[in-house]
């Protein structure tokens, strides 16, 4: 047995996603066995919404908390709606002297760079509570100017004369030499002990200011509301019963202990997103596929992935809150690994409305789950993209949630008819226009992602999960130009499902700039270590034993006078290779793969070294129960394509038996989400569990 393959003593594990309209559950038994549900998400208390899904589900498979000896998997949007909503506490910080202006002078990147009235999101903390500290650390490392103690002092009672709840601190170089920026955290925690204390040092020690100073801000911002959340989340789990506390889910793909989670929430920010990515890559294995475009829609966004050698891409440096979502540099940056992926705001609860120009738009407003669409009942009058695939037939009014809440398609009709009048057309054309409106946005994001990164997205299956997602991704499919869609089981709640499948995971990176003709090794040892050694401790957090831990080694590089670095993976120690050239052998391999050629007279520089630590995989494997032979069609019900209503046929998922085909149009329910195949589309149920849908 490798330590790669953790065997399952124990009987139940729990995952649970919230996301911005619906909180997901799964539980699975060790047998195989899995028993899912979907509630509502509670903004107000999110809390309440995790403890609902979780009581509705145990109570579905007639079990007790105690049960549950396995581990309790949570990914969440805390972090994320904190910063998009601005619902963040007072959040002071504290800079080298000479540098307050450093989030707004950003770095003085233009992603548009004719446009007088360009705009960038609004820093998370404002001018007047940004303060300048006098200290300084040279680029070498060196403390030119020791932390000035007495200054400090004055700031720090400005700071709780403010009622400043939590502080970041970003000095600048103290990616090099961490000192004084300790050293203000000391202060901090010796005269205001009450408050939430980041610094970039521990954050994101890594080279470029802005960014690192986005980074750090980020995460003081965030921590008063998810460290708490977090702490009675594992005391309502002890309470109830529950044998261990939580693991959370990273944006990184891992899950990790709560404690490093609640210290560093900024790595939670693509927390849920990245479990449906990581729930792409199991399938993506086991169907034996190398590449795949992953595609989740739920009720507030959609997300797009491209899973390429059966593993995400990830990225070390992304952007939230963009003011344009096709457009790099309009976002807050942040300096923390992430599954790389594209975000728009296209769910089930998207919006529609007329634009400016009198054209039909949906999104990037969404309806939530409070009041949700019109067709909850729930005080919702803004037609949303549910209420439209309800009018065209596509969900069941009667059926949602199997029948547990009762879909208002008058109410639905009602309003979709009010943006009809203003439109001049009728209300099962504006129906349709938003399911198409819906599905260009989504396939031009995709577009977008695969292009940036210079991939050919033409050609790709398509896996489509997510509440909102098998409903359309028969026509993003057709947009894309994709051969294959593929819905795997559990598809309404697979993100929840991807964090049963994530091995704990830390990916940690040191800035030092080292030229590979005149490298250190004393110094890069010494980096490696204190890597690793943190590596360790992250994951004990996350129940990893050390003997356990398989360690990745890697660097940032680039040719010396570059500007932009590239992501080199090494396969070995270097530690113990000690041997320069052997690192410029795997960088110039990697650059000669991004850009077809290498520069042998140009010396090679380290920017950032990086170390991904990855505990056992626990294999928690959802066995389908698949029919030997299909059941009758449970109905049929008036839907609209290709602008006509047609009588289509409609199954119900968990009848249908194993390598059974289905013509479109056509339509497949199961309780949490609903799959159209449109006509021309082929579906046929895979040995898997997975239904796959081939055009022509």
């Amino acid at each position: 047995m490798t330590n790669t393959d953790r065997p399952i003593a124990s009987s139940y594990a729990l995952a649970v996603d919230i996301g911005g309209t619906f909180t997901d559950v799964v539980l699975r038994s060790a047998a195989g066995k899995a028993w899912v549900d979907k509630t509502l998400t509670t903004p107000e208390s999110l809390d309440v919404g995790f403890f609902c899904a979780v009581d509705s589900v145990l109570a579905k498979a007639g079990i007790t908390p105690a049960a549950v000896t396995d581990v309790v998997v949570h990914a969440t949007t805390v972090v994320t709606n904190a910063v998009i909503e601005r619902k963040g506490p007072t959040t002071a910080l504290l800079v080298t002297e000479g540098f307050r202006d450093i989030l707004t002078i950003r770095d003085e990147h233009r992603y548009e760079m004719f446009d007088p009235q360009i705009e960038f999101p609004a820093p998370l903390t404002p001018a007047e509570l940004t303060f300048g500290i006098s200290e300084r650390t040279a680029a070498t490392g060196e403390v030119l100017k020791p932390l000035d103690r007495k200054q400090a002092e004055a700031v720090v009672a400005e700071l709780r004369a403010k009622k400043v709840v939590s502080v970041a601190v970003s000095f600048l170089n103290s990616f090099l030499n961490p000192v004084n920026e300790r050293a203000m955290r000391d202060l901090l925690m010796e005269l205001a002990p009450d408050l939430y204390v980041s610094i970039s040092s521990d954050v994101a020690p890594l080279i470029r200011e802005y960014p690192r100073t986005s980074t750090v801000v980020m995460n003081a911002y965030t921590a008063p509301i998810t460290r708490p959340y977090l702490e009675a989340l594992t005391r309502g789990l002890k309470q109830r019963g529950f044998a261990h506390a939580p693991l959370i889910m990273l944006s990184n793909g891992g899950v990790i202990g709560v404690d490093v989670a609640g210290n560093f929430p900024v790595r939670m920010i693509e927390s849920g997103p990245a479990a449906g990515a990581l729930a792409a890559t199991y399938y993506a294995e086991v169907l034996g596929l190398d590449r795949l475009l992953s595609f989740d829609m739920g009720g507030t966004t959609a997300k797009a992935c491209v899973i390429e050698d059966s593993k995400p891409l990830v990225t070390g440096h992304f952007e939230v809150d963009r003011i344009y979502r096709f457009k790099t540099g309009s976002g807050l940056p942040i300096l923390i690994p992430s599954v790389d992926m594209i975000e728009i705001g296209a769910g089930g609860g998207s919006i529609a409305s007329i634009s400016d120009l009198g054209l039909l738009k949906v999104g990037p407003q969404s309806a939530g789950s409070t009041p949700g669409p019109v067709a909850y009942g729930r005080g919702g009058i803004n037609p949303t993209v549910t209420d439209a695939d309800l009018v065209l037939g596509y969900l069941s009014a009667d059926g949602f949630l199997g029948g547990e809440m009762r879909l208002d398609r008058d109410g639905a009709v009602k309003q979709l008819g009010a943006l009809a009048d203003r439109l001049g057309t009728s209300v099962g054309d504006v129906a349709a226009g938003i399911y198409r409106v819906v599905g260009e946005s989504m396939a031009a994001a995709a577009r977008a992602h695969a292009a940036d990164r210079g991939i050919d997205y033409r050609g790709l299956p398509l896996f489509a999960f997510g509440g909102a997602g098998p409903v359309h991704a028969c026509y993003v499919a057709d947009l894309l130009e994709s051969p294959m869609v593929i819905y795997p089981p559990l598809a309404s709640v697979l993100s929840a499902f991807g964090t049963l499948v994530t091995p704990p995971r830390l990916d940690l990176g040191q800035g030092a700039l080292s030229r590979l003709s005149s490298l250190d090794w004393n110094a890069v040892d010494k980096i490696v270590d204190r890597l690793v050694d943190e590596a360790r401790r992250g994951l004990a957090s996350a129940g990893c034993k050390s003997g356990d831990i398989q360690f990745q080694f890697g660097a940032d590089m680039r040719y010396f006078g570059q500007q932009n670095e590239v992501s080199v993976t090494f396969d070995a120690d270097p530690r113990q290779r000690h041997d320069a050239a052997w690192l410029r052998h795997a960088f110039e391999d990697a650059y000669e793969r991004l850009y077809s050629f290498r520069l042998r007279d140009v010396d090679v520089e380290a920017v950032i070294w990086r170390l991904v630590a990855i505990g056992p995989v626990a294999h928690r494997d959802s066995t389908p129960d698949l029919n030997t032979r299909p059941n009758d069609i449970g109905g049929h019900r008036k839907a609209r394509f290709n602008g006509h209503e047609v009588d289509t046929p409609v199954y119900a998922r968990r009848d249908l038996a194993r390598d059974q085909s289905i013509d479109g149009p056509a339509i497949i329910e199961e309780r949490e989400t609903t799959i159209v195949i449109l006509p021309g589309w082929r579906a046929t149920v895979d040995r898997t569990g997975c239904i796959m849908a081939v055009k022509g």
